[in-house]
């Protein structure tokens, strides 16, 4: 073990190297949360792909590919959809409002005053991705060092924290390109291979396993639905991804680029369920699907190859972990604190916040680690996260970018309405029941489109600036910038 020991040293080394070296590239405000809104095709790509892909898509896309079969990579597909549809549809028109959250968004469209409330359900959100994606860390090193669950999120999360803290978005995207690179190599091009052959090829994995385990719907209609709702339209909303999208620098950047990183997704999703498929023919009676994994690697690599694929787990896991990190600080700084201090607004006071947003995203790292340490049931907390975003968010969201006849009063009712409709049907359903996001969105639908209709309509001259900012006119990092004399 100890060339795969140096092996994940030597990743867990460069990522703080990576973190210092963003450092010295975040100077403003805007370097330090969405890395200056500069990045081209090939970084974007390899980013958003990083972000989109955690723990969950890794180990569970496994797990699920063991219990289930090829259907099993349905979660993940869905993730690549919803991806893809960003990409194609709304990247464009989110990049050119030149905001930094998603409340911000709402509050352009709506005229203010939906900021704090849908902050509030935001933040919510992402600090529950950061904690899961954090105590994934247990399980990696775990297999790694045999080490007590407590030290491994300590270790995996001050290793996150550190690099998100000293340079921002600029660290996370350089830690995340290396971090896809390193998920490419370690289970496309040597997991998956290595896997079949070690299963006895596709012949024998038919052979001996039930035909149910290569139907393409076999996870069952009902599951495949809710995985659409939760994470394709999730994809749609979340700050984490959003706060990738603003990172483009121009609109066919986060177009096609997000359609490459969504295609990533899809191909991602399926050599997990055959990974999985792979290992149920090896391990026929693992203690938990989500043991495929760690149970493949460990058993059937080769020494050096071994460390490389669970440093691919581990960049799995860190990658989202950081962007669900700055996510949350973002959130709570720019969202929550500075409006409740009455210093709302997207303008730029770079210099001074630089240090602001380095605190919050500190303060939010250890808050996440002391959560992630408490805390033992991922899935729930995971599902609790989705359900709130998905039921709070979606409708006042996407309402605000087809529908003009929206208000802000039925946004803020759909929210408020929605977000507790979700609580409520939790706690009488159970937390992982379909019903919650079910009902909970249909009742955050009708509150918005019934209050919308009732209120008087958005202020013409909101719903100008609006349109000036979708078209990429007006946003107040472009005006202080001088104008190329070809223009």
């Amino acid at each position: 073990m100890a060339v795969d020991y140096t092996v994940i040293v030597l990743y867990l080394a460069g990522m703080l190297a990576m973190g210092w070296w963003g450092m010295r590239r975040a100077k403003s405000k805007s370097d330090f949360l969405v890395a200056g809104r500069r990045l081209g095709p090939a970084m974007y790509s390899g980013t958003m792909a990083a972000i989109v892909l955690g723990g969950a898509s890794t180990i569970g896309g496994v797990g699920l590919g063991y219990q289930y079969g090829l259907s099993g990579a349905w979660m993940v597909f869905t993730i690549g959809l919803g991806l893809l549809a960003l990409s194609v549809f709304f990247s464009a028109r989110i990049a050119r409002l030149k905001v930094y959250t998603v409340s911000e968004m709402l509050d352009l469209r709506y005229g203010g005053r939906a900021g704090v409330i849908s902050g509030v359900v935001m933040w919510a959100y992402t600090l529950m991705l950061a904690v899961t994606s954090t105590i994934a860390y247990a399980t990696i090193f775990d297999v790694l060092f045999d080490m007590n669950r407590t030290v491994a999120i300590i270790l995996g999360g001050s290793i996150v924290v550190a690099y998100s803290t000293l340079g921002g978005m600029w660290s996370i995207t350089l830690t995340d390109m290396v971090q896809f690179v390193v998920k490419t190599i370690g289970v496309l091009l040597l997991l998956l291979p290595i896997a079949v052959v070690k299963a006895g090829g596709f012949g024998e994995m038919k052979a001996k396993l039930p035909t149910t385990y290569f139907d393409p719907l076999g996870i069952g209609g009902e599951t495949i639905f809710t995985y659409v709702l939760i994470y394709t339209f999730g994809m749609l909303i979340g700050q984490d991804i959003w706060q990738r999208v603003f990172t483009a620098r121009g609109d066919r950047t986060a177009k096609w680029g997000g359609t490459v990183a969504g295609t990533y997704c899809l191909l991602y999703a399926l050599a997990g369920a055959v990974i999985g498929t792979a290992a149920k023919v090896l391990y026929p009676k693992l203690g938990s699907p989500d043991d495929a994994f760690a149970t493949i690697v460990k058993d059937e690599l080769p020494i050096g190859v071994r460390g490389l694929v669970l440093a691919a787990a581990l960049a799995a896991v860190m990658s989202t972990s950081s962007g669900a990190l700055i996510a949350c600080a973002t959130v709570a700084n720019n969202d929550i604190w500075s409006r409740l201090r009455g210093r709302a607004g997207s303008g730029e006071r770079d210099h001074d916040e630089v240090r602001g947003n380095r605190v919050f995203i500190l303060v939010m790292g250890l808050g996440v680690i002391g959560t992630a340490i408490a805390l033992n049931d991922v899935v729930e907390a995971l599902t609790v996260a989705y359900n709130l975003l998905v039921g709070g968010l979606l409708v006042p969201i996407l309402g605000g970018l087809l529908w003009k006849r929206g208000t802000v009063q039925g946004a803020l009712a759909s929210v408020i309405v929605g977000g507790l409709a979700v609580i409520g049907l939790m706690a009488g359903y159970g937390i992982l029941a379909n019903e919650p996001v079910y009902y909970g969105l249909l009742a955050s639908l009708a509150v918005y489109v019934a209050v919308s209709l009732v209120t008087k309509p958005t202020d013409a001259a909101v719903l100008a600036n609006w349109r000036e900012r979708l078209a990429g006119r007006g946003a107040p990092e472009l005006v202080s910038e001088p104008v190329p004399a070809h223009q």
